[in-house]
């Protein structure tokens, strides 16, 4: 017996793929118990035959009555979420609170790609970091000298996410019929997002031209120009931490915001989500709304691609809650949000109008967002990714141990008791 066994975890839905599988499979050795409730057939694809595995055949309004009950048949002392957001998960939380389980959540990276997020009692808009002020996290830096690590190559995820997802989808479609009252989180039915996506693959070398064609035009433009970077509309940190029901509720306002205010010779670039499916005709809402604003000659919208290629030479940035606004933070474009975001805060994120903020953009205070950016490499960002071998090898040299911690990310530095970080390598 170690000295964790008296600890019992319960793991709910995670990231496509094995990640879940790989972590349960960690823990276990370290002496503590493991169960994973599974809700489609998906989850329980990925679990691999694993043991400890619990099916949730049940109707949604049943789900918390059947946790309390999981909780207390398993002994159940933490909680492993992926997001904590959609429905189970949400009240998932509640039950944990309630009861004094300690609540892990993992979330694609703050610093996405190259790290993924793992916080104690909510990510993004719950997150503590919401509450957290530049000047505290000086504070707790001031117990290390970590330098700040430069980011690999590539861990190969995008493509292995894309395949996962698809696969997990493929069990969910025909090899659900245990699972019949299962309902997903998103508002779109699954066979229709497939369709989307299946569509989306079969046209990729069409919409890499596209997006090619598009990059080399604004480059090449001569113009100064505004980027807005888009997310998906399904995505919970746009429907749970943000002002908006519908990306045309924030194309209406930037474009109006970028005709009363930006000069007359600047233009706006709209880029799309890599992920983005066609869920929403967005190239043409967005001509639509520019051309009844009278700047359709300076709007232009890009498909998802790399985003340093528009992203170096943007005059300011605005978005919702994209992590990858981050990105122009890090190059020191001026930034305006909308939505609630970790990394909102008053030192380098514009508290301006919309129309003010094209006018009249401030550069960001690099200081703040360079001790703001060691922070959370410092404590919540863990080296790796969820969908590639390598990513997920580099991760699970980390997240177990930071699991059993007895304090959260946050609370290790502060208080001076994190553990060592691994310096990131380049992934050939």
């Amino acid at each position: 017996m170690t000295k964790h066994a008296t600890k019992s975890f319960l793991l709910l839905q995670g990231p496509h793929g094995p990640f879940f599988h790989r972590l349960g499979k960690m823990l276990r050795l370290t002496g503590v118990d493991v169960w994973r409730v599974g809700f489609n057939a998906g989850d329980r694809a990925f679990w691999f035959g694993a043991k400890g595995y619990i099916p949730y055949y049940g109707r949604p309004d049943d789900w918390i009555k059947t946790l309390k009950i999981i909780v207390a048949e398993k002994s159940i002392t933490d909680i492993v979420l992926y997001g904590d957001t959609r429905r189970v998960h949400a009240e998932a939380v509640v039950v944990a609170n309630k009861m004094g389980l300690t609540l892990h959540v993992y979330e694609e990276g703050y610093m996405r790609p190259f790290w993924v997020t793992y916080e104690r009692g909510g990510a993004n808009g719950h997150s503590k970091l919401m509450e957290t002020s530049v000047d505290d996290m000086r504070k707790a830096l001031a117990k290390t000298e970590f330098e700040l690590p430069e980011a690999p190559a590539h861990w190969g995820d995008m493509r292995h996410h894309m395949f996962y997802g698809a696969l997990y989808h493929w069990f969910v479609i025909f090899w659900n019929s245990n699972y019949r009252q299962y309902q997903r989180h998103r508002e779109l039915p699954l066979i229709a997002e497939t369709a989307l996506y299946t569509r989306r693959l079969l046209l990729m070398p069409f919409i890499a031209l596209d997006r090619k064609i598009s990059t080399i035009r604004i480059k090449h433009g001569g113009y100064p120009y505004h980027i807005a970077l888009l997310q998906l509309e399904h995505d919970a940190s746009f429907q749970m931490h943000s002002p908006f029901g519908r990306t045309e509720e924030f194309l209406t306002l930037v474009i109006e915001g970028f005709a009363k205010g930006a000069p007359k010779h600047h233009h706006l670039v709209f880029k799309a989500h890599p992920l983005e499916n066609g869920r929403s005709p967005l190239r043409k809402i967005i001509q639509r709304l520019a051309t009844r604003i009278n700047v359709s000659s300076r709007v232009h919208y890009v498909r998802g691609g790399k985003l340093a290629q528009v992203l170096d030479h943007a005059r300011t940035a605005v978005t919702v809650n994209s992590t990858a606004a981050q990105q122009a933070l890090y190059r020191g474009i001026p930034l305006k949000v909308f939505g609630d975001a970790v990394y909102d805060k008053p030192e380098f994120v514009s508290k301006l109008p919309i129309d003010q903020f094209f006018a009249t953009p401030a550069r960001p205070d690099n200081r703040a967002f360079k001790d703001y950016r060691r922070y959370l490499l410092e404590t919540s960002q863990v080296p790796g990714g969820f969908y590639s071998v390598q990513g997920r090898r580099q991760l699970m040299r980390q997240v177990v141990d930071m699991m059993l911690d007895q304090n959260d990310p946050y609370d290790a530095l502060r208080t001076g008791q994190a553990p060592p970080r691994q310096q990131l390598r380049v992934v050939k």
